[in-house]
């Protein structure tokens, strides 16, 4: 869609310029547990109640024993669990989309890495969380650049009595154990809340079905050991009922191994020159201050400043002992980024039925890398946008939410470096990168508890330092003129509850990307380099249900279906998401104090490079218990993989067998 049409529409919306926020009960739990942030919310809010958004709640994490962040939004439609084997990262795909284009938040911060836009969402556990907002496509604005195809927002706990706590201990087969504990105290104007939590696999355990390859025998997997730390703490003062200000900390410490590659795809060149990594050091810390300032009427204004450091050193070694590097191959390289910036939202209700909102944000990015004995190369980007939102509610029943926003990003400095000569340079200066984006929503309740919507949404994504700027270890050359993505996406939805106990969703999309950025290979003699030469479509349909019968039973679950379509070059296939999901799960209370869950969910294969190597479909089966044995305490134990299912999500690097886990909880609210 062109600026010029697309502003007009805008304009023609009475009231232009305001936004509402998405909120059904897509979620596997609808049940939100009190102790929630609202403060850490980014929010297209409506007058009455909330419309679209997608919210694991921490009771559904708990109830499905989800304690990484990645395998907490699997639970939903439309989202598929995806990683990286060769760095052992876990990742999610968001319809079609991947973090690079769903950025992630924690409490409305950017908490995505600075150089390739990624986050290893297996690094971030679900133990201090109260919920997970997940936006597709139509996504408020008020989050900033980038927001493609969505965005996905952790949301932290807040106390809300002089004295709560909860926590966890745990044991997972084999050799693996969990504990978190989290205190809070709420006293009027002050509160403060603080988490600690430790998660430890020594490794996990191959299913039955594995055939021994020459880097792996089978038994546990080697080199996918484990370690994730975290501290948090946050304190905020509330002098009246109309403001609020937090000050917060956070630290996360990880280290881990890296499997080897063990498929059986003679194209991969990890086949033949398998990698032997290992990450000491994955450290990211926070600080940052929020604030939220209600004037006159409904008038107010927000703000965040944030601080974060991420630290990661990688190692790579000779062979399979993790011991020496004196090969060519062997390096260890080493990363020390900082990112700063903030935000301002002012929201008005100046203008009957309209609530207004604007907001300006400003992120500077500092990339710093070398490997040892290297000098250290320096990349810097300044990234800024505003945005105006409108909530128009024309009548009881319909509402109207258009949006625009302007986002630029300019490069600051970003150096070369010439192994043979050992000199570091500058790469060629670029001007600066800007992008418009727009959306619409309307907005209809039929009745109470029926809804429907439909949503267009013009979003795109500025090239991460590492699309600009990588050699990729040599193969690639570097383009720092990349410009933007571009995607207009398409919602149409349906929701509504029959018969006070079922709740429905049904959605179907659309999405055309142009000025995608894609690999383009072969531009000089065997190297290839990232370009804007893409356009794609993804389309899909979402089905989403949950029945309550009697208070003893719930069953829920969804249907996902997704076609990616690369119109530019059909040869080069898209990875990584399978165009079928489905997830069922029952949930039984035969008695108060016991609960037992049962969950099944089905992949249908999926392409691992783009020339076509497939992982297989799978399903798998998982089961947990749990009994409150008293009124601050209760015991669950299940099994994961109840079939020992032998499974991957990327050909090549088999994911975890049959496990066990027993966890004791506390807690008092």
């Amino acid at each position: 869609m062109c600026k010029t049409a697309f502003f007009v529409l805008i304009m023609m919306i009475p009231g232009w310029g305001k936004a509402q926020n998405q909120e059904s009960n897509r979620v596997v739990s609808d049940s939100v547990t009190p102790a929630f942030f609202q403060l850490g919310e980014v929010r297209i809010t409506a007058f009455r109640k909330s419309v679209i958004k997608d919210r694991i709640s921490q009771v559904a994490m708990e109830a499905h024993n989800k304690v990484e962040v990645s395998r907490s939004l699997n639970l939903l439609a439309g989202v598929n669990l995806t990683a990286s084997g060769p760095r052992n990262e876990s990742m999610v795909s968001v319809r079609g989309f991947d973090l690079r284009a769903v950025p992630v938040y924690m409490d409305g911060i950017p908490v995505y890495v600075p150089y390739d836009g990624y986050v290893d969402l297996a690094r971030f556990t679900t133990f201090d969380l109260s919920a997970i907002d997940v936006s597709r496509g139509f996504s408020s604005l008020l989050y900033g650049p980038n927001s493609l195809g969505g965005a996905i927002n952790l949301i932290s706990k807040k106390p809300s009595e002089k004295m709560e706590y909860d926590g966890s201990l745990g044991m997972i087969n084999t050799n693996g154990y969990r504990g978190n504990l989290n205190i809070g105290s709420n006293l009027g104007k002050y509160y403060f809340q603080a988490g600690y939590s430790y998660l430890h696999r020594d490794s996990y355990r191959m299913a039955s079905g594995f055939t021994t390859r020459p880097y792996e025998d089978g038994g546990e997997r080697d080199n996918s050991y484990r370690t994730d730390q975290m501290i948090s703490f946050k304190a905020g003062w509330t002098p009246n009922e109309r403001q609020e200000y937090v000050l917060g900390y956070r630290f996360q410490k990880g280290e881990k191994g890296t499997p080897v590659y063990v498929g059986d795809d003679p194209m991969n060149p990890l086949y033949t020159k398998p990698r032997f990594w290992q990450w000491p050091d994955w450290d990211k810390e926070t600080y940052y201050f929020l604030s939220n300032t209600r004037l006159k009427g409904k008038d107010y204004i927000k703000s965040r400043m944030y601080y974060d450091t991420f630290k990661n050193i990688l190692n790579s070694y000779d062979d399979a002992s993790y011991t020496a590097q004196t090969k060519a191959y062997a390096f260890q390289s080493l990363y020390d980024d900082y990112t700063y910036g903030g935000s301002v939202e002012f929201g008005t209700a100046v203008i009957p039925k309209n609530l207004l909102k604007f907001s300006v944000h400003y992120k500077r990015d500092i990339h710093r890398e070398h490997n040892s004995n290297e000098p250290v190369r320096n990349f810097k980007d300044n990234t800024g946008s505003f945005a105006v939102e409108n909530t128009y509610a024309v009548t009881e029943k319909l509402t109207f939410i258009p949006g625009i926003g302007y986002s630029i990003r300019k490069n600051d400095t970003a150096e070369d470096y010439n192994s043979t000569t050992q000199m570091v340079s500058d790469f060629e200066k670029t001007g600066a990168s800007n992008a418009w984006n727009g959306q619409l929503g309307v907005f209809y309740n039929f009745k109470e508890n029926q809804k429907a919507s439909f949503t267009l949404a013009h979003k795109t994504r500025f090239a991460t330092i590492k699309d600009r700027y990588s050699y990729r270890m040599g193969t690639a050359i570097p383009n720092p003129g990349l410009k933007p993505e571009k995607a207009v996406n398409y919602d149409l939805s349906y929701s509504g509850v029959f018969f006070k106990a079922l709740s429905t969703q049904f959605s179907v999309y659309y999405s055309h990307l142009t000025d995608a950025i894609l690999s383009v290979n072969n531009v000089e003699p065997g190297k290839s380099q990232m370009q804007n030469t893409g356009s794609a479509e993804f389309m899909g349909m979402e089905i989403t249900f949950k029945y309550d019968f009697r208070e003893k039973l719930s069953l829920g679950g969804n249907y996902s279906y997704i076609e990616r379509r690369n119109t530019t070059n059909p040869t080069v296939l898209f990875t990584d998401i399978p165009d079928t999901k489905v997830f069922f799960y029952t949930q039984y209370k035969p008695i108060q104090p016991i609960q037992w869950l049962v969950s099944t969910e089905f992949n249908a294969s999926r392409n691992s490079t783009s020339y076509g190597t497939r992982a297989a479909d799978f399903t798998l089966v998982n089961t947990a218990v749990s009994a409150r044995v008293w009124r601050y305490m209760s015991v669950e134990a299940g099994i994961n993989n109840v079939f020992d299912k032998n499974y991957m999500l990327v050909e090549g690097y088999p994911e975890e067998g049959r496990n066990f886990f027993v966890t004791l909880r506390v807690f008092k609210k």
